[in-house]
């Protein structure tokens, strides 16, 4: 069993309803939807292009995927995930855009957002007491050859590369596209999430997402609201 704590909106907010659609999973249900077709994409190909999200689940990655330490359990973990988010004030993101990371597409922030950078922050150094260290073949998936300087320090101090000075918010939306694909995939992703695009999102809560086996599906286990949320 793998946990992690990230950021989705609460169960009935439209933006989850649209992302979950989308990916064709929602992560609080379970619940599968097949791929609608589009005049530029297919059905098969839009299934493949969000396959691992759609394991992931939609969400933005707080404190990445961890197992917890042998001297603590469930309860004790998630007695302190509600204690933090009860004492954790809710803000907001002044705008959300649709951003292309790489081949990936992912709804992130218009710009850097100092509340949200910190935030992370908290959540990463509140946590790491309950996450078991990584074994070596866990560090080696990272590729930490191919990571800079200050990347390579965070994933043997906190597990996980980007955090800290180098998190960056975002909701993904895509595997990874094709570059000759990426023109229609923007233009697709424009007009689905149009309702959300250039603005505000607001942080409600925090979610403890699971994975029972490697490889499994992540489902949510808890959302927690932060304190002073409107919902």
């Amino acid at each position: 069993m793998r946990y992690a704590l990230y950021f989705t909106p609460s169960k009935d907010h439209p933006l989850t309803g649209a992302a979950s659609l989308w990916l064709g999973r929602d992560a609080f249900s379970g619940e599968t939807y097949p791929a609608p077709e589009h005049e530029m994409l297919g059905a098969a190909e839009q299934f493949e292009l969000t396959a691992d999200p759609r394991r992931y689940g939609f969400h933005a990655t707080i404190k990445a995927p961890f197992s917890l330490a042998a001297s603590v359990t469930e309860k004790d973990f998630m007695t302190v995930v509600e204690d933090f988010a009860a004492r954790t004030p809710a803000f907001e993101i002044p705008e959300l855009v649709l951003g292309q990371l790489g081949p990936f597409f992912a709804l992130v922030p218009g710009s850097l957002h100092q509340p949200l950078q910190d935030f992370a922050a908290k959540v990463v150094k509140s946590f790491e007491p309950f996450r078991a260290a990584l074994s070596p073949a866990d560090m080696a998936r990272r590729n930490p050859e191919k990571l800079s300087d200050g990347q390579r320090a965070n994933l043997q101090r906190w597990g996980y590369p980007y955090v800290m000075e180098d998190f960056g918010f975002h909701m993904t939306l895509t595997g990874q596209v094709p570059e000759t694909r990426a023109e229609m995939m923007k233009a697709i992703l424009t007009e689905r999430f149009a309702d959300f695009i250039g603005r505000p999102l607001s942080i409600t809560g925090l979610a403890v997402f699971t994975e029972e086996t490697r490889g499994a599906p992540f489902k949510v286990h808890s959302w927690l609201p932060l304190t002073g949320a409107k919902s």
